[in-house]
């Protein structure tokens, strides 16, 4: 197990709300290995005693040292790390801007065999920006690892030994029984002042791209375990293409908590005419003999009535199997019948007691792969995607509205 974490941008916001939290779970369950260190480094200038405030009560003083350091500067870098003959593991928690640069510079360094380097999503903004920054990696010599904390929820690695483990829903998770399945990601909560990340990315790119095509692959790949599951996904993802899709933007409304917001393009720090979506909606076929006939819909919002983060069965036969990823977490069956209400079985799936990025964080440090996204991953997502986001640039799909609060743009 690695036993030194470089976390880059350790005065930043994920590392401050959820990785140093993370690890301070990780080290109360008594995760961490032995001799483990945190070396945490940014550009500005902080002492052993800042990064232990912004650590606060996670973890104990002897297993944090700080070090300034500038990404572009591979000697900076190296000096943080300092001599070590044992594999390292770097967490890229930067701006994607900076990926790029970094990793040239870490290509510099000799790092140990066996090292690891964590890079956050969004992985690239496009199709070419995403092979652009695999061919970097390789170049480099750098053993990634595609962060897509998703994966690490509770609730998604359940998904996987739901399949795996149940024969009786083997036989129905197929095309000739589900006539279609809804991927959703639908929030009540509004832009929360993130314009200066959200006004460049959008639903699509924020979350569909990646989180939603990730549980995509999940949903739909052949029932696989830990070893095989990046082979079962990307044989999901290589078969998807989008056959239709819609955008919107929230307009003025009250939000579902009571607060009355501006519509989004009256937002501060956004550009009107960049035209964002704060809602997408991608339909999918499969070229695969298990799903034919089977219409898959991914959507995401903000600013919506209910907040729904599911993935949803809708049998051929009006029954329904719901799964809740992140609330509410149940899972559900309906069953279609006879009687007037339909027969409902439910069941709350077991959880570890210990936040997602412990779960991403374990999965770094043990040089294991279950909770990632690989290079042809994320190349094959960004496909899928490519002719929605060029028919939405070109003006083909027409940029709808929705008041916030509300359900979501008209059907």
């Amino acid at each position: 197990m690695i036993r030194t974490l470089l976390l880059l941008g350790a005065t930043g916001d994920l590392a401050r709300r959820f990785l140093l939290p993370a690890l301070g779970a990780l080290h109360a369950a008594g995760s961490l290995p032995e001799g483990f260190r945190v070396v945490g480094a940014a550009r500005g200038e902080l002492d052993n005693d800042g990064l232990e405030q912004l650590a606060g009560p996670h973890l104990p003083v002897n297993m944090l040292r700080y070090h300034a350091v500038e990404l572009a500067d591979p000697a900076t870098i190296a000096a943080a790390l300092g001599p070590t003959p044992e594999p390292v593991a770097i967490y890229l928690a930067l701006p994607p801007g900076v990926f790029a640069t970094t990793i040239e510079s870490l290509g510099e360094i000799c790092l140990p065999a066996g090292s690891l380097v964590a890079i956050e999503k969004p992985f690239g903004h496009d199709l070419e920006s995403a092979r652009s920054l695999n061919r970097l990696l390789a170049e480099a010599g750098i053993d990634a690892y595609r962060v897509d904390h998703v994966l690490g929820l509770d609730t998604v690695r359940n998904l996987v030994a739901l399949r795996r483990d149940n024969p009786v829903l083997a036989r129905i998770w197929n095309g000739e029984s589900v006539e279609q399945v809804d991927i959703l990601w639908e929030e009540t909560l509004a832009l929360e002042g993130r314009a200066g990340y959200y006004d460049h990315a959008g639903a699509l790119r924020d979350v569909l791209q990646n989180h939603m095509l990730q549980l995509l692959g999940l949903v739909a790949m052949d029932p696989a375990d830990d070893d095989s599951l990046h082979e079962r996904k990307l044989e999901v993802l290589r078969s998807a293409n989008a056959t239709g899709s819609r955008r919107a933007r929230y307009t003025a409304g009250r939000l579902a908590d009571g607060r009355e917001v501006t519509g989004y393009a009256h937002e501060e720090g956004v550009e009107p005419t960049r035209c964002t979506e704060t809602f997408a909606e991608v339909l999918l076929e499969l070229d695969a003999r298990r799903w034919a006939g089977t219409r898959f819909v991914l959507r995401a919002g903000k600013a919506l009535s209910k907040r729904r983060k599911l993935v949803l069965l809708r049998f051929r036969d009006r029954s329904e199997l719901e799964i809740g990823i992140d609330g509410p977490e149940d899972i559900v069956l309906r069953l279609s019948g006879a009687s007037a209400d339909p027969v409902e079985l439910r069941a709350h799936p077991p959880g570890t007691g210990l936040p997602v990025y412990a779960h991403v964080l374990l999965d770094v440090l043990r040089g294991t792969r279950a909770l990632s996204a690989s290079g042809d991953e994320a190349e094959q997502a960004w496909r899928i995607v490519s002719p929605v986001l060029e028919a939405w640039e070109t003006g083909d799909v027409e940029l709808e509205e929705y008041p916030a609060g509300s359900a979501g743009p008209q059907t």
